[in-house]
């Protein structure tokens, strides 16, 4: 099994057209990513690029819950495939029982009989879909990741501005269906409850049996999202819910790590026990998430800095984890490096700071890079502060173009 660069709308569109214009029957294409994101949005493009050679089935349509719907889907597409080369388009096939053997069969089937059929299955958890394809279609499958939204995804489809898009991102995540609700802050925040929040976590984590505490998963996700880019010991975290065992807690992170919603990243070492036994820094992968649950909404940038601050630092982080990035946290008291990042990017050491950034606020970064020279120094800050960054002599760029492009050109890898 292979996978693409986990990205946004535009790059899963664009591996996936690539893909299907290969020679057939070729590997099936899982298309994975978190709720509300655009899968479906996505297939059905795909479906009027390809016209009459493709055929839409929706595993969570009323008509695929009757007899036969299966079977009669493939021998749909199976006789499309016979005259020329097809296209089937599978969407949220974890409604469909017994999916993973049920594809292996049929796409078998399909191989055997050399048939010209291009496959795409979408799923919206990483658990439903993870599970099942290694299990039932290894060697069958490459997965394309259609992840949450980077500000410039929002400035493209919305047409703001750059600066615009990566503040808004910082304040209302980048959900397509919540974002044009925004000016609305109490419609905006029931639809991320009820179309993110509880579908991520009622119908992906809790259905799948291996979460048996449904109530403090709930409580987990919630102190979660309430300590952003935080790094809590386990013990803290416990402390804040009505029961759990350490090792239950530690569970129920990695499930909504699996589910999109939240990270756990690592402290960085290169001893894997030191790793493990190190506190988790809390990251929210999509800030909708945070700003959806705080009390007071949304940070204002003015009025509320410091809180403002908080919530870049977690689209940062979010941000590079989001794209495909090994992400950790480095703390050597009393230094603290917010976040190392290996992946597509390069090998990078980031402080992330708004406000005022003075040169000993480097001090960590600096004495991690000598400590770890693999990995090259950089600077997140505020555009008033970039002259600062450039008198120390190490890489810097401004939050809203982090948020954009990520880090200025690529270090060594």
């Amino acid at each position: 099994m292979t996978e693409s660069v986990s990205g946004g709308y535009a790059a899963a569109l664009s591996a996936l057209s690539a893909r299907l214009r290969e020679s057939a029957p070729a590997r099936i294409q899982l298309l994975v990513g978190p709720r509300q994101v655009g899968k479906t949005t996505l297939l059905l493009e795909l479906a009027r690029a390809f016209g009459h050679a493709a055929s839409y089935v929706a595993g969570d349509d009323p008509a695929a819950a009757t007899p036969g719907a299966w079977e009669r889907a493939w021998d749909d597409a199976e006789a499309r495939a016979a005259r020329s080369r097809a296209v089937l388009l599978l969407d949220e096939i974890q409604h469909w029982p017994d999916w993973s053997t049920r594809l292996k069969g049929r796409w078998d089937r399909v191989r055997r009989r050399g048939l010209e059929l291009h496959v795409v299955a979408s799923g919206s958890s990483a658990l439903r879909l993870g599970d099942g394809s290694r299990e039932s279609l290894a060697g069958r499958f490459e997965r394309v990741a259609l992840t949450h939204w980077p500000a410039s995804e929002l400035a493209r489809i919305f047409k703001l501005s750059t600066a615009s898009a990566a503040r808004e991102l910082v304040r209302f995540g980048g959900y397509p269906g919540a974002f044009p609700l925004r000016r609305d802050v109490v419609r905006w925040q029931a639809y991320v409850r009820d179309a993110v929040i509880e579908p991520a976590i009622g119908r992906d984590v809790l259905t799948l049996g291996i979460a048996r505490r449904p109530q403090l998963v709930r409580q987990v996700f919630a102190a979660a999202v309430g300590m952003p880019s935080e790094i809590v010991s386990l013990q803290k975290l416990q402390g804040q819910l009505e029961r759990g065992a350490l090792e239950t807690i530690a569970q129920y992170l990695s499930l909504l790590d699996e589910a999109y919603l939240v990270a756990p990243l690592e402290k960085y070492s290169e001893r894997v026990l030191r790793r493990r036994a190190a506190p988790p820094k809390l990251v929210a992968l999509n800030n909708a998430l945070i700003s959806a649950l705080h009390p007071e909404g949304p940070p204002d940038p003015v009025r509320d800095s410091a809180r403002f601050g908080r919530w870049v630092e977690n689209a940062c982080l979010a941000h590079a984890r989001n794209t495909g990035h090994q992400v950790w946290y480095w703390r050597e008291e009393p230094l603290e490096v917010d976040g190392i990042i290996d992946g597509p990017w390069g090998r990078w050491a980031v402080e992330i700071k708004t406000g005022r950034f003075e040169a000993r606020d480097a001090d960590a970064l600096l004495e991690f890079t000598r400590r770890y020279p693999r990995f090259t120094p950089l600077v997140v800050v505020d555009a008033a502060s970039m002259a600062v960054v450039k008198a120390l002599g190490t890489a810097g760029v401004t939050w809203q173009d982090f948020l954009l492009h990520g880090p200025p050109g690529r270090a060594e890898a």
